[in-house]
């Protein structure tokens, strides 16, 4: 049917409603980024340790974080001209 989306949960595929399957992806996804920036924060921390117990010096541009999808659309617009 045009309004249902065929979703697979493990071995098995259920028919839900489209608009609750997009929900439920976009929390997915909300909880997904979340726990990737949750985790590079602490590599930059465990990295910044590490070269600090070696002695070296802290890794220049370590820091940087990557820019957002939309930052990019902004980018690409000022590059097309």
């Amino acid at each position: 049917s045009p309004e249902k989306a065929m979703v697979c949960f493990g071995n098995m595929f259920i028919e839900l409603p489209k608009a609750k399957t997009r929900e439920m992806l976009r929390q997915d996804q909300e909880e997904l980024d979340e726990e990737i920036n949750n985790l590079r924060k602490e590599l930059r921390v465990k990295v910044n340790r590490l070269y600090e117990a070696q002695g070296k010096p802290e890794l220049k541009g370590f820091n940087l974080n990557p820019m957002s999808a939309e930052e990019m659309k902004l980018i690409n617009r000022i590059l097309e001209g």
